[in-house]
């Protein structure tokens, strides 16, 4: 009888790295299933594949027991960039793998830990750091454990770093010099899956702690002009630095979108993590057997750009400047209409309707367009609010039409310019969406 195939759990499955991670193991003969906290978001990205839903940070070493029973490997491809949003680093990169540590001690499973490089108890940023702890963790542990640390990774999927470079390298009419001192190290997304096989395979030695990277580093502006002629994207002529203070301003800007559900790559520890420069050595790898990685240029060389990764990477910045500008217009229209009450009224009454019913429609279309324009500050609600943004203007103008059909001839044009409104609310219904 076929020996049965080895079996791998991969933690963090829907993830960049843990969804590419499967697949990889997939291929490679191994029976996967992947672990994740939502059903809907797992279903999206490996519709296919076997998952278990939990919330890892709330497992307890006797429910790690369960879970990795009959397993062969366990990846660990879950972790959080920064606090906040929904997100505990000390809980998801220590106390998890606290418990399943002490879930899976004294069986025979290897753990292929999915570290960075750079990690240092010292390191500038709680990421970093937490990352450090967990790894010291899994170190003395007396598991067999396998850690890697990638550097920058790559990959065809546009999400987190791979996202912002994109978009960096689209930026129009400037080419901004950002962050000229740091140096970069990339790795490719299919190179560090090869890793991931190689070290679930056994194929490097147990203990073996290794960064996983291309051998040369550039400065991050040569970075961006990479991924920019990738892309096929002109470079601006009017090259301007982007100062420090503005880098940290957006970041504390995108720290603060992250309470209303906003993760973006541009929060205040991935910037500092690029000024600090990402960086690594392969010879550890090598020397233990691991493949090796390719430089940026083979990778780019061997994916070409199409006409997708353009649009994404034109349209990427686009999506918060049209909910900014969405939120404005509608919060603008309820609180002008607020303030100039009787005014709005009027309109009605002075066309046939009774006051107390006008007052009654306009006190109902200011609460919608207060509701409407929060709402769509908050990630969960976007869809939601978009929707009702289209069936209010549509709402407004079939109203309208009966009760002041004069207003469409009215030079200013109240009605008429209400339609790209509702025409810009669809826009984001089509770039939602992260995974």
């Amino acid at each position: 009888m076929p020996s049965p195939s080895p079996r791998a759990l991969v933690l963090g499955g829907y993830g960049l790295i843990g969804a590419s991670a499967m697949r990889a193991l997939s291929e490679a003969g191994f029976d996967v299933t992947g672990v994740g906290r939502s059903l809907a978001a797992a279903r999206l990205v490996l519709p296919q594949a076997r998952w278990e839903i939990a919330d890892l940070t709330r497992l307890e070493a006797t429910d790690w027991a369960q879970l990795c029973a009959g397993y062969d490997v366990v990846v660990n491809a879950a972790g959080a960039l920064q606090d906040g949003g929904g997100d505990d680093l000390c809980a998801i990169h220590e106390d998890m793998l606290r418990h399943l540590l002490a879930g899976v001690q004294g069986r025979d499973v290897r753990l292929v830990q999915i570290s960075a490089a750079g990690v240092s108890p010292e390191a500038s940023t709680e990421f970093f750091r937490s990352k450090a702890r967990g790894d010291a963790l899994i170190r003395a542990s007396g598991v067999a454990h396998v850690i890697l640390r990638p550097t920058l990774v790559l990959g065809q999927a546009a999400y987190g770093g791979t996202a912002l470079l994109r978009a960096a390298a689209a930026l129009p009419l400037v080419d901004w010099q950002m962050l000229p001192e740091a140096r970069i190290q990339t790795v490719a997304l299919a190179d560090l899956n090869r890793a991931i096989v190689a070290a679930a395979r056994g194929e490097v030695p147990a203990g073996t702690v290794a960064d996983i990277t291309e051998a040369e580093s550039r400065p991050f502006p040569e970075l961006v002009q990479d991924m920019r002629a990738w892309l096929g994207v002109p470079t601006p002529k009017l090259r301007l630095p982007l100062p420090g203070f503005a880098l940290r301003l957006i970041g504390l800007g995108a720290d603060l979108l992250a309470g209303l559900g906003w993760k973006s790559p541009l929060r205040s520890n991935a910037l500092r993590a690029l000024a600090d420069g990402i960086t690594g050595d392969p010879t550890d790898w090598e020397k233990a057997g691991g493949p090796a990685c390719r430089s940026l240029q083979e990778v780019l060389a061997n994916t070409p750009a199409t006409v997708q990764e353009r649009w994404f990477a034109r349209s990427y910045l686009l999506l918060p400047l049209i909910l900014a500008t969405l939120a404005l217009f509608w919060l603008a229209s309820g609180l002008i209409g607020f303030w100039q009450f009787e005014a709005a009224q009027q309109v009605l009454t002075n066309r046939g309707m009774g006051s107390g019913a006008a007052g009654m429609n306009v006190a109902v279309g200011i609460g919608l367009d207060l509701l409407l324009g929060t709402l769509v500050l908050f990630r969960r609600w976007v869809k939601v609010a978009c929707l009702g943004m289209v069936a209010v203007t549509l709402g407004y103008l079939a109203a309208g039409t009966l009760l002041a059909p004069d207003l469409w001839m009215d030079p200013l044009g109240p009605f008429v310019k209400t339609l790209p409104a509702a025409v810009l609310a669809l826009v984001p219904l089509a770039l939602m969406g992260n995974r």
